[in-house]
């Protein structure tokens, strides 16, 4: 157990140092400007992450690690639920061992939850309201059911996709032989309650602003594509290399073994633990015929099989099946040994060699080496005298955000609908001064029609790359601004404001207008159209 404490202290170390040397991810970034403010919720998520990350910054200040210290924190929270979990269902030091370390031996837990996200907030809430119900299995205490609630209330405050958890708990309470019991009790539905008072922030969010949050993940969830082997493939791809190359079908064939033994026998505990992953499994195998799934949107599900898997090792023993169990036994160790294995090396990889073999494509590269727009913006700021940076493209606007660290306004002048409630970003240092557009390419093309709502001329300055390891992942314009103040709150129906937009739901027809308008015109340099989305002249 020591060399298992002490393997467990070296890999949390290597988070910590990963967490601290390797460059905000653009999305890590965007949560953080999200914990600078004091809103209920946002359009895109829930707002725990936001709670995360300020909790975080609070002791470590507005650094990597003071943005990533809740995701370590959340690593280890979730390894002594697991580990308690396992202890309480089999008594066997040996499985508590193995579920402690099977999260180490997988990529995106191993490492990757020092990346900040909702769904790295998300993970310990679910665990705990698996580890309470466990708690309720085992002592009958109903009482049980007030905390199961508590933590599914908090797992939903930190994203949506909590709600897939739902069935299993149903099936829990429903399918067992105890069924009766719960149906008569209060707490079950006093459990109820509690998620739905702890989610109320959310919900009175958007009350107050057109239920834009549950429209606009209603809409992704529910859109429509042509049939994709690839985005099949993606999925299934990134399954095996975030959860590990032998975890990822070692928990899974112990999932099938353990929900078969649970139906069968309506043992509660081994329904809650299978239905907690299959079901939202299926769920995405089959979003993934049509639409690319999310990198992290099935990682909530995984820990939950992690132990699941570690519980099957002793009841397989538990039943005679020797066979199964050596197999089990020797495909879990496998896969412990080589995902540990894994882990270190990326770890090496991204923190200590100058190579980068994936080209563009790397995920975390891909989206490096931002302070080299920064250091131009700056440049063109002093020389131009612009007073405020403006973006079209959230994921630029969080990162100046970031580095310029409030001493520059920075506005992404479209998608308002992200920015509902936040604080003057100081308009009295925009207003009447010129500004400093920075537009990510494509974005930035002339053939772009948001600018046909504005009254902004728009100078061209330069073009700056970003790299990393030698490869361009970007190229970024410069321009400057004059003649125009951005507005903060633009009315819901505008293009400026654009949830429905971002959620794919309306194409406003003025877009399509000022787009035709642009392609019938000749446009030369001389004269200004104001309907012209780039700005330029009109012959």
């Amino acid at each position: 157990m020591l060399a298992v404490a002490a393997l467990i202290v070296a890999l949390t170390a290597l988070r910590l140092t990963y967490a601290s040397l390797i460059d905000l991810r653009t999305d890590e970034a965007y949560y953080w400007t999200w914990s600078k403010e004091n809103v209920l919720s946002f359009l895109d998520h829930p707002p725990m992450i936001a709670w995360f990350i300020r909790f975080g910054t609070a002791i470590f200040g507005d650094t990597n690690l003071g943005v990533r210290f809740a995701g370590i924190l959340a690593m280890l929270v979730m390894q002594l639920l697991l580990a308690d979990i396992v202890r309480r269902v089999t008594h066997d030091w040996r499985a508590v061992i193995v579920v402690v370390l099977l999260p180490e031996a997988a990529l995106y837990y191993g490492l990757l939850m020092a990346k900040v996200s909702p769904d790295v907030a998300m993970i310990p809430f679910a665990t705990a309201m698996v580890w309470a119900l466990i708690r309720l299995w085992e002592s009958q205490d109903a009482r049980w059911w007030l905390a199961a609630g508590a933590f599914g209330g908090l797992a939903l405050l930190s994203k949506f996709t909590a709600v897939m958890l739902i069935p299993a708990v149903l099936a829990f309470a429903l399918v067992p032989d105890w069924r009766e019991r719960w149906l008569r009790s209060p707490y079950p539905w006093a459990a109820a309650l509690i998620a739905a008072a702890l989610f109320s922030p959310v919900l009175i969010w958007n009350a107050g602003h057109d239920w834009a949050s549950f429209r606009f993940q209603f809409v992704r969830a529910t859109a429509t594509h042509g049939w994709s082997l690839r985005t099949v493939g993606d999925f299934i791809g990134l399954q095996f290399g975030l959860v590990g190359f032998i975890s990822f079908p070692v928990v899974l064939s112990a999932l099938v073994i353990t929900a078969s033994r649970g139906y069968r026998r309506r043992d509660a505990v081994a329904i809650l633990l299978s239905t907690c992953v299959l079901l939202p499994f299926c769920y995405f195998f089959w979003r993934s015929l049509t639409l690319r799934v999310g990198d992290t949107w099935p990682m909530f599900m995984w820990p939950i099989g992690f132990a699941a898997a570690a519980i099957n090792i002793v009841m397989l023993r538990r039943e005679g099946r020797t066979g199964m169990v050596k197999s089990a036994v020797w495909w879990s160790a496998a896969a412990i040994v080589t995902g540990i294995a894994f882990v270190v090396g990326v770890f090496v990889y991204y923190v200590a060699t100058p190579f980068n073999f994936i080209g563009k494509n790397d995920p975390i590269g891909g989206e490096a080496g931002f302070e080299q727009v920064v250091s131009r913006a700056e440049a063109e700021l002093q020389k131009t005298g612009a007073t405020w940076i403006a973006t079209t493209d959230y994921r630029t606007y969080a990162m100046l955000r970031w580095f310029f660290a409030g001493r520059v306004p920075v506005i992404q002048i479209n998608e308002r609908g992200r920015y509902i409630g936040f604080h003057d970003p100081g308009m009295n240092l925009i207003k009447g001064h010129p500004g400093l557009y920075v537009g990510r390419e494509p974005d930035n093309f002339s053939t772009n029609p948001l600018w046909a709502f504005t009254t902004a001329t728009r100078e061209p300055l330069e073009r700056v790359e970003r790299s990393w390891r030698g490869i361009v992942a970007d190229t970024y314009a410069l321009e400057k601004l004059t003649g125009w103040t951005p507005e903060l709150s633009p009315p819901p129906d505008s293009p400026l404001y654009g949830w429905r937009m971002l959620a794919g739901d309306v194409q406003m027809p003025q877009y399509v207008a000022a787009l035709s308008l642009h392609c019938i015109f000749d446009l030369s340099p001389t004269t200004v159209c104001p309907l012209s989305p780039c700005g330029r002249g009109l012959g």
